[in-house]
């Protein structure tokens, strides 16, 4: 295996524990809403968006472009 796939084990293991150990109700108010949901949703949710906005920030998209390269 290498350095790359254990690193990445291991940060599912490591997000997996702090999830699962968090199985509370929270309550949050979003602007005039108030939101109840259980913090293992919570958390599950704001990593799942975190890993998305990270492929996001680091597709083409978003480098800057060489000059002299056109599309």
């Amino acid at each position: 295996m290498s350095f790359k796939n254990i690193l990445i084990i291991v940060l599912i293991v490591l997000a997996l524990i702090v999830i699962l150990q968090n199985s509370g109700v929270v309550s949050f108010h979003i602007l005039f809403w108030q939101i109840s949901m259980s913090r293992i949703l919570m958390l599950s949710f704001l990593l799942l968006v975190g890993f998305l906005l990270g492929i996001l920030v680091s597709s083409p998209l978003f480098r800057p472009q060489k000059p002299g390269r056109r599309n």
